[in-house]
């Protein structure tokens, strides 16, 4: 019986060992990428925290967002922090969202949004993923479903994510 107990507990150490938990390595979520492939626009030590809520924006990667605001780069961990700091006032300078095939930023308004998806989103119960090439959203919808828009109709989708 002893055998069998740490047997168990063996197995159930061995489980938290995975890639998922080791840093650096990728991650079972979909959103989350290498600390290698991530690109961050700020500096210091929170250069990997959200903006807004202070996420790890490696971890929740492809659904982060940039723009400048009073000439400072901003990075937030998904489409709804960047609202909720427009929802403020602020006024944001050059939007960009991570192209979740290649990884890059890319203008907000070169980006087609596919919206809810089977993937999970961040910060979210209806995920918003942005692609560059329009083929590859496609893609994605054929795979995960979802609606493709663009950046101001997935903005307004972002809006209503917390009015329940």
């Amino acid at each position: 019986m002893m055998k069998l107990y740490m047997a168990t507990i063996t197995i159930l150490l061995l489980i938290g060992c995975g890639p998922e938990n080791k840093p650096n390595v990728k991650s079972a979520m979909f959103q989350s990428v290498s600390s290698q492939e991530a690109t961050l626009v700020k500096s210091g030590k929170d250069k990997a925290s959200c903006s807004r809520c202070g996420m790890n924006l490696v971890m929740f990667y492809k659904t982060s967002h940039v723009a400048q605001h009073k000439d400072k780069p901003q990075q937030y961990c998904s489409i709804h922090c960047l609202q909720d700091h427009l929802g403020e006032g602020v006024t944001l300078k050059n939007p960009q969202v991570v192209d979740a095939d290649s990884l890059k930023l890319i203008h907000v308004g070169d980006a087609s949004y596919v919206v809810g998806s089977k993937k999970r989103g961040t910060m979210t119960r209806v995920s918003k993923y942005a692609f560059l090439d329009e083929k590859m959203a496609e893609k994605f919808q054929e795979k995960f479903g979802g609606k493709i828009m663009n950046f101001n109709e997935a903005l307004e989708v972002a809006k209503k994510d917390f009015k329940r």
